[in-house]
């Protein structure tokens, strides 16, 4: 069934217009504030907590969360909530309470830096690497996953989509560095809402709110040969792989979603972290993820709603809603499109469109900005040309923000060969951020862990993901880049979530045990007096007494904790 097209008035070309202007417009704005390259890659260090707050969560609002979660909502049901209330809100308390006081006390100006300072030059010279590569590949998913939707929905040229894109977020982070942005971020965030609340209120009253549409979910479940419940709820199902559409049970699910992958990314993806390092003060870099866990615990309903929705509308109507693929299953991918197209009228249709423009360019902008610091400061700075002046770094960095989006651009069309770009990522994530957390965590609280122990460990933990991936495969795959290219298959999974949480869980494992043992039997390179403010037991404890009680980062975590539980328990 082909795609109709969908037909723009003036009105919502005219928001869409806007919308560019004004992102080009805060960027040219921003221009004269940067005149250092700490000003260009860090923001000076002067934003405010509830800014960098939202630019933390915007970072992470880009294309893979707003269609992928929404094709997960559809795929998965209430079980996509887990990404959030397990795998996301946890690790944002642990960083604002426990790592925030690390980097923003090391004075690092990048995640690999800290791990220079902590262990030694080549597990810094790893890390920078493997970063570089995953954040032009996640630009150029968000570039691909834009100019395909822009071809799908509206017909415009593939080709044409990536070169405007590419162009406008070019624009921006050339003139302002990190500080246009987080500023975008912050008006991306509220396009964000404003776009796609009336798309959830208008659905649910569709449906004839929450108790319709779980009506209609049981529809799709037992089609699909499951119990009831299985689209709406989050917890009930998770006692057996078999139960429910994810294909996990729960060990699978809090260890590998809700320990390793989430802690993983929140933890150690410089993408996140560099936003509340450039908060201006301890307590406000600390208090940033913890401010940006509020709005994120309720992001389910606004990004995993429409899913739902759309699923229900399919599975209950004659002829379906979502287009489907040549092999039978619908596309998820254009669950969240195809929802704009059917409820929004003239002009809302356009905050939508706007709304979903600007998740992906906050998504290639993120990664960019990212890229742009790791490759000035740890690769180019540590090994091509160390000791030059201010402004040399400062022209570095602009060079390498136009090479950082051409090599997106060039990711984006490479991403064209593969149809299960969303699994791959996460696979990546499976690759570099499992094994980079075990090495974390051993490093803040282990005085004891070397810096062989820590690359060494890295490599083990790398190479166990790639061991694992190879010889097991989802159901349904053939061999090859989904799994078994080892040649044989030992395990097959129920779905590919299930296979990736499970390479996160060995590669964390193996790196954890490999870089205890290499650690036990090689000296340390690192006095005590070294480590200071890098390692928990020698870090002076932060005291928050002189904050009034409601604003200290603890009372935070304790309300963010407590509000996810509840959730957790309404839709178990």
């Amino acid at each position: 069934m082909p795609v109709q097209h969908i037909q723009l008035s003036a009105v919502d070309y005219t928001i869409l217009i806007v919308y560019f202007a004004f992102v080009l417009g805060i960027g040219w704005a921003l221009r004269r504030f940067v005149k250092s390259s700490e000003d260009f890659f860090l923001s000076g260090r002067s934003i405010p907590a509830w800014i960098a707050g939202l630019a933390f969560i915007s970072a992470n609002l880009g294309a893979q969360e707003v269609i992928g979660m929404g094709a997960s909502g559809a795929k998965y049901g209430m079980m996509t909530s887990h990404f959030y209330w397990v795998g996301a809100i946890p690790a944002m308390v642990f960083v604002g309470i426990f790592m925030m006081p690390f980097y923003y006390g090391s004075r690092a100006r990048s995640v690999p830096e800290y791990l220079k300072l902590r262990f030694d030059e080549k597990t810094r010279g790893f890390n920078a690497i493997t970063f570089a590569v995953m954040t032009v590949f996640s630009s150029g998913i968000s570039m691909y996953a834009l100019a395909k939707l822009l071809e799908l929905v509206l017909g415009w040229n593939f080709h044409t989509s990536v070169v405007l894109s590419a162009v406008i977020v070019l624009g921006y982070i050339f003139l302002g560095g990190l500080t246009s942005a987080i500023y975008n971020e912050v008006l991306q965030f509220f396009l964000i809402v404003l776009g796609f609340l009336p798309l959830v209120l208008l659905g649910l009253k569709d449906m004839g709110g929450w108790g319709g549409l779980t009506a209609k979910l049981e529809t799709v479940a037992t089609n699909a040969g499951y119990s009831a419940g299985a689209w709406s709820n989050s917890w009930h199902h998770l006692n057996a792989a078999s139960a429910n559409p994810m294909g996990v049970e729960w060990f699978g699910m809090v260890m590998g979603l809700g320990f390793v992958l989430s802690f993983g990314y929140w933890c150690t993806d410089f993408l996140v972290v560099q936003r509340a390092m450039a908060a201006d003060s301890m307590t406000a870099a600390r208090r940033t993820p913890l401010l940006a866990a509020l709005p994120k615990m309720l992001f389910p309903a606004l990004v995993i709603l429409p899913g739902m929705i759309a699923i229900a509308l399919h599975a209950t109507r004659p002829g379906g809603f979502l287009p489907v693929g040549s092999d039978g299953t619908p596309n998820y991918n254009l669950a969240v499109p195809m929802m704009l197209a059917h409820y929004l009228p003239s002009g809302l249709l356009g905050l939508g469109l706007t709304a979903l423009m600007a998740s992906f360019m906050s998504g290639m902008a993120g990664n960019v900005t990212a890229f742009n610091t790791v490759w000035t400061y740890d690769i180019y700075q540590s090994y091509v040309r160390p000791g030059q002046s201010d402004a040399h770094y400062l022209r570095v960095g602009h060079v390498t923000t136009v090479c950082g989006i051409l090599l997106s651009v060039a990711a984006a069309y490479a991403a064209t060969r593969f149809n299960n770009i969303l699994d791959m990522l996460q696979l990546v994530f499976a690759f570099v951020n499992a094994p980079l957390f075990a090495t974390f965590l051993l490093g803040m609280f282990w005085r004891r862990t070397t810096g062989h122990g820590a690359f060494f460990g890295l490599l083990t933990g790398t190479a166990a993901a790639a061991i694992h991936h190879g010889l097991v495969l989802p159901q349904g795959a053939v061999p090859g880049l989904k799994g078994a290219f080892l040649g044989t298959v030992l395990h097959t999974y129920p779905s590919e979530m299930a296979q990736n949480f499970w390479t996160a869980i060995f590669a964390w494992s193996a790196c954890f045990v490999a870089t205890i043992a290499i650690s036990l039997v090689t000296a340390r390179q690192k006095s005590d007096d070294e480590l200071k403010g890098l390692v928990y037991a020698l870090t002076p404890r932060l005291t928050d007494r002189e904050i009034v009680w409601y604003k200290r980062p603890a009372t935070l975590a304790v309300l963010v904790l407590g509000l996810t539980l509840i959730l957790n328990v309404i839709f178990w």
